[in-house]
Formats: C-alpha cells, structure tokens, sequence
C-alpha cells in the first residue's frame, strides 16, 4: 500500500513537473523588445579605403515571447511588449523581415549618396521602381500584388522617382489603371482602379511603398548589414561613407554610437526604440550617443527620440553624452569639434 502511494506521488510530481515546463514554454501572441547590441559599422561597409572602427550602430532585439519569457519581462525595466499585431499589422512574419530588409536597403543608399553628395566625389541615383510594402485592405489590387513586388510603371509609363509616381496616380480620380511590377524573374502587369486613400483627399493604388533605388559613387561604397533589417543606422551609416569619400577620421579616439534615419537631403528622421538603444550603446562603452530631434505630426516636444534618450540615460545613471541632432551636419559639426 505504501509502496502505491509512493509511486502515486512521484507520478503526480513528474506530471506536475512537465505540466509546468509545458507552461513556461507555451508560445503566447505576444512580442519581446529589449536593449540588442552595438556593432561596428566598419564590418557592413565595403571600400577599398580604410574605415573607422569607433563608429557603432545600435540594434534593438525582438524575439517571439514564450509564457515565461512574457510574464519575467515584467521585472526587467527595459522591456516592452507588443502583440503580434501591434508589431507587424496583418503581415506574415516573413512580410515583416522582408520589409525591414527594404528599408535597411533604402536607408543604406540614401547614406552612401548623401555622403557622396556632401564629399563632393561623383554620384548618381539610378531610380529602379518601388517595393511593395503593404497593400491596403481597399485597394483594388490586394489579392493581385504581393510584399516584395517591384512596381516600376503605371499605364506605360516610367518614372525617375516614386514622388513622380505617385503624383502622376494621385491626377487618376476614380479611374482604371495598368500597373507593371517584377516579382522575382517575372514581369507581371495587372488591372484595377484608383482609390480614395484613407484620411486625405487623394487617390492612389493603395499600397505603402518605399523606393528601389543603386548608388553609384566613385569610389565604390557598399554596404551589407546582413540579418540586420530597419532604417534607423541610416545616420551613423553616412557618417562612416563620408569618412571614406574624404579619408577623414572623425573619431580617432572615442567610440560613438547613434540612431536615426537619413532621407536624401540629409535630414535625420525618428526611429522606435531609443531607449533600448541608448541602454545597449552605454553597456558596450560607447562615449557619446547621437539621438534625432525630429518631430513628426503629432509628436509633442517631450517625446522626441532626443528627449526620450536623455530621460534614458539620467535613468541608468551612463557618463555616455547624448548629443541631438536634426541633420547629418548637426553630427558632423559636432565630431569636428571635439577632434
């Protein structure tokens, strides 16, 4: 009788056990963000100059939250949660890597032009059509485009940039449109007509977009990020482009980080997940954090990816300087002085 009831025990104990290890690992809807690392952007930069070491971009780390990862996230500070669909909308998860790639790739060229363009060495932008981002739930072509897909005419027409694109199907009120897209090796073309785009008094096919464009400098810069994806190293990608352009060191003796989008006139754009950011870059030693001040529609003065990176670090008690910047010459000017 004994004997049972010891046997009974260890049995409830292991199911018991397994039952909480099957707890612990059950996958939930729910994403984790927390502080990632700093990488030299000196390995992603291709060039048959020398590049500069201390220069770092900053990653934020995403991972699918199991039950314990999800409920422990709670006493970590710098985590945040986001549900699946806060996180990617409707898109797959594959939707969502791809589109990041799209963008590191935008913010990559628009770098390497950028410092071209402030170098003063030969440069050109080659206009190669539009990636396909999102297609929205009214667009006439939502079961027709997919993510990914290269739009690169509109009724037998090509363009030299997407604003020229969009323009041109913005003056197609309620009208039938051709478009023309590549999808892998194929040329594919389909029907549909313009719509009323949600929240404005425009007309367009209904996708989001970003553009698809090469950079051709002399001399040849490239840039390859690997699994990174995002837009947000765009500002720190220029700084280290421009080095090369102008065989200048702009930081012989501390490491710097930063943050921030680059667009093709040099402005400095906001990005997510400052705060992580600025937590990531103090832990690896870096001296001095660029952080954008840039201030969309909406934005209040006191939630700027500046503001929010200075509350960051007062709260971590980091000796690492956070520097604002608006444009790409606000940290050039700044890197010209302290050296």
């Amino acid at each position: 009788m004994k004997k049972n009831k010891k046997i009974k025990f260890w049995l409830l104990g292991i199911a018991a056990f397994l039952i909480a290890i099957v707890f612990c690992l059950w996958p939930t809807q729910y994403y984790i963000e927390s502080p990632g690392e700093a990488f030299q952007i000196s390995k992603y930069v291709k060039s048959d100059r020398k590049a500069n070491p201390n220069f770092y971009l900053v990653t934020v780390s995403e991972r699918p939250a199991v039950m314990i990862d999800y409920l422990t996230s709670f006493f970590r500070s710098a985590d945040t949660r986001y549900s699946r669909n806060e996180l990617m909308g409707t898109s797959t998860s594959a939707e969502y890597n791809k589109m990041q790639q799209y963008y590191m790739e935008t913010s990559q060229n628009n770098a390497i032009y950028y410092a071209a363009k402030k170098a003063n060495v030969p440069h050109r932008q080659e206009f190669l059509g539009v990636y396909v981002m999102e297609i929205m739930k009214n667009s006439t072509f939502k079961n027709k485009l997919k993510v990914g897909d290269i739009l690169v005419g509109v009724n037998d027409k090509k363009f030299a940039s997407s604003q020229e694109l969009i323009k041109y199907v913005s003056t197609l009120k309620k009208k039938n449109v051709k478009i023309e897209v590549i999808r892998g090796n194929k040329h594919l073309s389909f029907s549909g007509k313009t719509v009323k785009l949600a929240g404005t008094n425009r007309y367009g096919i209904g996708i989001q977009l970003v553009d698809h464009t090469r950079i051709v400098t002399k001399p040849e810069v490239k840039i390859n990020s690997g699994d990174i994806g995002g837009p947000s190293a765009g500002l720190m990608f220029t700084l280290e482009c421009y080095q090369l352009f102008t065989r200048k060191n702009l930081s012989p003796n501390q490491k710097i980080a930063g943050t921030g989008t680059i667009d093709s006139n040099g402005k400095v754009g906001m990005i997510g997940g400052v705060d992580k950011k600025v937590i990531a870059a103090s832990r690896q030693g870096m001296k001095v954090f660029f952080a954008p001040t840039d201030r969309p529609s909406g934005v209040k003065k006191g939630e700027t990816n500046y503001a929010e990176a200075v509350r960051t670090a007062k709260k971590i008690h980091t000796r690492m300087k956070i520097v604002p910047v608006a444009r790409f010459e606000d940290a050039l000017n700044y890197l010209e002085k302290i050296n």
